[in-house]
Parts: C-alpha cells; structure tokens; sequence
C-alpha cells in the first residue's frame, strides 16, 4: 500500500472525528458555580483549633472560638404586635420540622416580651466602628423599671479569625468579667442560600465594675480598654452617644433547636427601635451553640445547623434584610455612613 493511501485513510478517519456519533458520550454541562459560603460551620471549628498554641503579649493563650452564632437579620415593618413575633416563631418551628431538628418551645413566648435598652458609644467621627471596635451598653426593664447592673460590652468584630483572636480584649479592672469569642454566621449581603462569617471577640461586664471619671472621657476608656490606646487622639477627647439614638429592644424567647448529639441552640426574635418616637430600626432572629472544643461537635449536626440556617433563609426570605446588622442600622440612622469590617 502506498504512503498517499495510508495518508487517505488517516484523513478521512480524522474528518470522520468532527461528524457527530450518535453512540458518543455526550460531554456534561458545567454546574453553575454555587454560592460563595465564606466558612462552613465545621471549617470555623477547626480554625480556632489550629489557633490554640498562639500568644498575647504576657503570654496568655489567646482566646478560642466557642460560640457559633447564627442571625438572620428581618425586616422591621413585618413586626406590629408581639402575634408578629409567634408568627415568625412558627416558621422557624416548620423549617425545624421539615428537617427534622428538635424544637422545644420556650414557655417565655406566651408571655409579653423582654424590653432591653441599648446604647452605642463611639468618638464623634465613629473612630471605633471605623476599625472594627464596638462599645455597647445594656438594661433590662421588668415592669418597666431598670433592674441589675447595666451591663457594658466591649468588642472587636472582624472577617478574619486570626486577627479577631490576636485582638487582646480584657479590661483593666479589678472586677469579674467574661470573654466570649463567637463565629457569628449572616447570609451572603446580596443573596439567599449561603453565609458569611464575622468573629466577634467580646468582653462584658456590669457598669458598677468601672469607676465614675472612666465612662466618657477617651484617654480613661483607654485604660479601661488598652486595645483603645493606639486611637486616643487628645486629653480632652470624649465619647457620647452614636447619633444619640436610644434603642428599645423588644425580644421574645422562641424555644431550643436541638440538631443531634447534645448540640442545641437558644433562639429568639427582636426587633429594635428607637426610644421615643418608636421608629423601627431592624429585627432579627439569632440562635446560639456553644462548645468548648471542636472535636465535641460531630459532623451531624454540624451540617445540620448549617443546612438549617440555609433553608430557613428561603423558607422566610420575605422577612430578611440583606446586607444589614443591627449595630450598623443605629449608626447610618443619619445617614453617612462609617466603614465599618461588617
């Protein structure tokens, strides 16, 4: 045979390649990509595991996450009355349910909700909320009348773990105080079915802990709060009330979730408003597990919570505010904006 008519039969074979065979395989479409989850529940666990050999500066060991908490952040115009509350309770109830999550209702929601007072405190340019510092003070009312120790919480939120842990957070005090480091999980800013993740190391304890003279003056809530000192700026300087906003926080405990191998969860509804005019500010729904170590939390219920989380944001997509927390509404109540690590 001559080298042509091999040459022949080699092109026709080759042009026989580029006509369609009904017997090839047909090539699978490309799956659109899924939305970007920028940590997973089990992910966040076994970061701050990895994390457990690291410092501060008189070397104690840093803080580890402990608390995974999950928000929703709701429309406030869905809440008229406390049967506002219920309503969105039995839609948790539903989406627990259908995935069959445990759900023990709180005896609490019959009843009339909590009432809380919340203020923010920040320098007039919003220095701390600018680099990720929040400065918070609580009373509960029962009857309408304050009751306990206002309580002060100090915290740093941040989207990197490494750095919200190596962020120091105890207070100069002689008092009793707690730290709690939490993974505080929000659905993606401009989509349903997903979440992000902020950490938010805190320190809180009651107001009677600090003396008179450290309340408003900055250079003495530097003292107080030594993570301040690198923003004190002069002697003089204050804080006051960001956008001298009161918050009136009405809250309604729901009932425990209960995913699986004693990992349950506390949640509740609020709504926030301004004190006074009453103007609604946000809602949200908010549910809690805490750990101690990663490895207590098997890999059942982890993906249960997550799956939960991720369901109900669709099952009650009409409520939900994207891209909004609560801390954020209060200080764009007069518009302007700080930037925030939110």
């Amino acid at each position: 045979m001559s080298k042509n008519h091999k040459k022949d039969k080699k092109d026709k074979k080759a042009k026989g390649k580029d006509k369609k065979d009904p017997k090839a395989k047909k090539e699978k479409p490309t799956k659109p990509a899924k939305p970007e989850k920028l940590a997973a529940v089990g992910g966040i666990i076994g970061d701050a595991v990895e994390n457990a050999g690291a410092t501060y500066s008189d070397g104690h060991p840093q803080d580890r996450v402990q608390y995974l908490e999950a928000k929703l952040i709701l429309r406030p115009d869905r809440f008229v009355s406390v049967d506002s509350f219920r309503d969105f309770g039995k839609l948790v109830q539903r989406t627990a349910k259908d995935l069959k999550v445990g759900f023990i209702t709180d005896p609490k929601v019959g009843r009339r909700p909590d009432i809380r007072e919340i203020v923010f405190m920040d320098t007039p340019d919003f220095r701390l909320y600018n680099n990720a510092f929040i400065l918070r003070r609580r009373i509960v009312y029962i009857d309408g009348f304050p009751v306990g120790d206002p309580e002060i919480v100090f915290k740093f939120r941040h989207p990197d773990e490494k750095t919200t842990a190596a962020l120091d957070v105890r207070p100069n005090i002689a008092g009793a105080y707690q730290i709690k480091f939490k993974a505080e999980a929000l659905p993606l800013k401009d989509q349903f079915g997903g979440f992000r993740i902020l950490y938010s190391h805190n320190c809180g304890f009651g107001l009677s802990q600090m003396h008179e003279g450290d309340r408003l003056g900055m250079w003495a809530l530097a003292n107080v709060f030594p993570a301040l000192a690198v923003l004190k700026k002069s002697e003089d300087e204050e804080v006051s009330l960001v956008n001298e906003a009161i918050v009136e926080e009405v809250l309604l405990e729901l009932g425990n979730l209960d995913f699986g191998k004693g990992v349950t969860a506390h949640c509740n509804v609020a709504l926030w408003r301004t004190r006074g005019e009453h103007t609604p500010l946000v809602g949200e729904f908010a549910y809690q597990v805490k750990f101690n170590r990663g490895d207590e939390l098997h890999v059942k219920p982890r993906k249960l919570c997550e799956q939960f989380f991720i369901t109900l944001q669709q099952d009650v997509k009409d409520w939900i505010s994207l891209g909004a927390t609560k801390t954020g509404m209060v200080y764009r109540l007069k518009g302007n904006p700080p930037q925030s690590h939110e």
